[in-house]
């Protein structure tokens, strides 16, 4: 699963796959979506050199994942068989729950059964929801934006379990699901472990979407029932192999491409031969972005460095900012967005090829500037942010629709621990729930606090500024500055050769972890609160006064002393300083988004008075 178009190891796993039947095993062959797009190779051939590749393995089943359609459904349908290709697909689709509503009916098979070995298994296809925001909403609609394609999201679970009580009245001994879910929580309720936990007959979970890697967790289903569920990462780190024994029982494991042994016999090396020929042929054909044309002083990354966690989508980091930059200065405007999902790759300090900042960029997307409130700016911040958080509440979940930012820095709090973001059926954004706090605060664009009524110029992809992409439907009625701005990753390379004249400097992108653009608020951090007086009682010279304060977003409450004044009983309120004056203690609110709590000092002057 979510192979994204990294060639190098079908060739070991068609070797491995031989392997299998030589030793006597009837053998299966699935994918579980995402194979075609994601790298340079895929974009040079709109995914056709995937399926070729793909049919000298030997595949039997895939299911269509979101990325399988970013080159658009008629070239989707050239992919996967639907309409006539040069490159025909020689293995089946399936989905239960992707439907052509003007035919009402399933666009694949929903399942498909095969006697293995004297048992009846059924493979059932299944396809996110997030299809619609993870691709391009277009895609799934007609010339007048009515949707004549859905993922059965108004009732899924019931569609998932129709099609498994089908293969069952068919005759089906085992079930196997495979689903591009994912297990990540912003993809509730559509994950894998959602379908198994609200549904019942399914035996085994094979998983893509989220790049977890799992070789085997047990899920109860909706009866309490064990299932397996297993995932094997991306970029072919792993490849799964499940085995289903006479007495109907299953295991998982996972093998990396690397420990095969290509050579175990001549059948094995025939095979591995015959796909290999196949890729070298595409290999040749990407040769010319292998062209030297820069250096980096820095390692650009979308891990943290020292867990080696992807986190491109849920915080600041260097590659983020060097994208974001990219975008604002060769397009000139005023702010930059680039959503975390569509950076896929890191560059390595050295020598830069074309190639490098290809698969940075990898899905080719045009780039654009719209105009744009600062409104508008706010809720597409807090969209960004709207990802649940995780288990122990100190970040966010991943999101691929995360935004990092050239020309504008914000502050997510965390202690803002459910979004105000409003959804529909298909979870695109539908607004803010004004009565729940905000977690996007001190947003600040060229230096200066974002002004909701002012309008600004915000380059990104037509993706997502135009196109609705990742749910970020608040622009949809933006005047449209430059339609066409070129690809993105042109733009890359732009920046790189025309505006860092070649270099990509330590001193901008040296921190992985960035320059500060996106500050997050801890949960338990003090500076999280947003605490406003409830109570005031001033000190004299006899007692200390006190103020109350209650956090806005929690209800937590804090009091601070006010010492106690020296002198007489009847000396006002105030500090002892070089100058007479009156303490005033205030607290500052800013609206909208844009939320700072500050305690202000103002010292009043007061006339010199001689006995």
């Amino acid at each position: 699963n979510d192979v994204h178009c990294a060639i190098t190891d079908y060739s070991a796993f068609a070797s491995y796959r031989q392997q299998m039947l030589d030793a006597g095993y009837p053998t299966i062959t699935v994918d579980a979506g995402d194979a075609v797009q994601g790298e340079v190779i895929g974009t040079l051939t709109n995914g056709s050199a995937i399926v070729e590749i793909m049919n000298s393995v030997g595949y039997d089943y895939a299911v269509p994942g979101n990325h399988e359609f970013d080159y658009g459904m008629d070239t989707f349908k050239e992919l996967s068989g639907q309409t006539e290709a040069e490159i025909m697909p020689e293995y089946e689709y399936l989905s239960a729950n992707f439907v052509d509503l003007i035919k009402d009916e399933t666009v694949f098979k929903p399942y498909e059964i095969r006697n293995i070995a004297g048992l009846n298994v059924a493979f059932v296809g299944i396809s996110t929801p997030e299809t619609y925001t993870k691709s391009t909403p277009a895609y799934f609609q007609d010339e007048n934006g009515n949707y004549i394609y859905s993922f059965s999201e108004d009732n899924f679970y019931e569609t998932i379990q129709n099609a498994v009580d089908a293969v069952y009245a068919d005759g089906a001994e085992v079930v196997i699901a495979i689903g591009h879910l994912g297990t990540d929580a912003a993809s509730e309720p559509w994950r894998s472990t959602d379908v198994i936990e609200n549904t019942t007959g399914i035996d085994a979970f094979i998983d893509a979407h989220s790049h977890s890697t799992i070789e085997e967790q047990t899920v109860k289903n909706e009866n309490g029932e064990d299932v397996i569920l297993t995932s094997t990462g991306t970029k072919f780190e792993n490849f799964g192999k499940m085995t289903i024994s006479q007495d109907g029982t299953i295991s998982s494991e996972l093998i990396k491409p690397e420990e095969v042994d290509t050579d175990a016999t001549a059948s094995a090396k025939a095979a591995y031969d015959k796909t290999q020929e196949v890729i070298d042929k595409y290999e040749e054909m990407q040769d010319f972005t292998y062209e030297e044309i820069g250096t980096s002083e820095v390692d650009l990354t979308t891990l943290d460095p020292e867990t080696g966690n992807r986190i491109i989508r849920n915080m600041e980091t260097n590659m983020g900012n060097f994208v974001a930059d990219a975008y604002r200065i060769t397009t000139g405007a005023d702010i930059a967005f680039a959503n975390g999902g569509g950076i896929r790759a890191d560059v390595a300090k050295g020598i830069v090829t074309r190639k490098d900042l290809m698969d940075v960029n990898t899905f080719g997307n045009t780039m654009c500037v719209i105009e744009v409130t600062g409104q508008q700016i706010l809720d597409a911040l807090e969209w960004s942010a709207h990802a649940p958080l995780n288990e122990d509440g100190t970040a966010l979940t991943e999101n691929g629709g995360f935004m990092h930012t050239s020309g504008l820095t914000y502050e997510i709090n965390l202690h803002v621990k459910e979004s105000p973001v409003i959804t529909d059926s298909q979870l695109f954004f539908a607004g803010i729930d004004e009565s729940k706090p905000r977690r996007i605060q001190n947003v600040m664009i060229g230096g200066n606090a974002i002004d909701p009524e002012a309008t600004y110029t915000l380059a990104g992809s037509a993706y997502t500024l135009q196109s609705g992409g990742d749910g970020y439907t608040m622009f949809a009625e933006c005047s449209i500055i430059e339609p066409d701005c070129g690809k993105d990753q042109d733009l890359l390379i732009q920046y790189l050769q025309e505006d860092l004249n070649g270099t990509i400097p330590a001193s901008i992108y040296g921190n992985p972890y960035g320059e500060g653009r996106i500050k997050i608020l801890a949960t338990d951090s003090e500076d999280a609160h947003r605490y406003v007086e409830t109570e005031r009682t001033e000190a004299t010279s006899s007692k200390d006064g006190y103020v109350k304060y209650v956090c806005s977003i929690c209800g937590g409450e804090k009091t601070e002393i006010l010492p106690k004044l020296s002198g007489g009983d009847n000396e006002p309120s105030v500090p002892q300083t070089g100058d007479s004056g009156v303490l005033i203690t205030c607290i500052v609110i800013f609206s909208g988004a844009a939320i700072a709590l500050s305690t202000v000092t103002i010292y009043k002057r007061k006339k010199s008075t001689i006995k």
